[in-house]
């Protein structure tokens, strides 16, 4: 079981394999805005604004496990859970992942 925080920013590594590389890649497609990979214009998740937070927490998660399923076959997500990040009610997905195939 891994557990992400796919906002706090780390360096990418070039070369990253196994776990390394799986991690990395959920922090990339989680952290990309639909639209901005012009070749793939469907990578990444979409920004949810103007929608009550309960509203907006379910539907960006259903955006999560969507792409993740769709990018990364390597890991399936577990749980998606939220984190307080500052006293104006922002807040930010911690997610849960377990490894299906390291090697796939």
């Amino acid at each position: 079981m891994i557990e992400i925080y796919p906002f706090l920013s780390e360096e990418i590594e070039i070369g990253a394999s196994n776990l390394k590389e799986i991690i990395q890649n959920v922090r990339i497609i989680v952290g990309t805005k639909k639209g901005d990979v012009v070749l793939d214009r469907d990578f990444g998740v979409d920004g949810i604004v103007d929608l009550p937070q309960i509203a907006a927490k379910m539907r960006f998660e259903a955006e999560i496990v969507d792409a993740i399923e769709k990018y990364e076959p390597r890991v399936r997500v577990t749980y998606i859970k939220w984190k307080e990040i500052n006293t104006d009610g922002e807040m930010q997905p911690v997610i849960g992942l377990e490894v299906i195939d390291e090697l796939a």
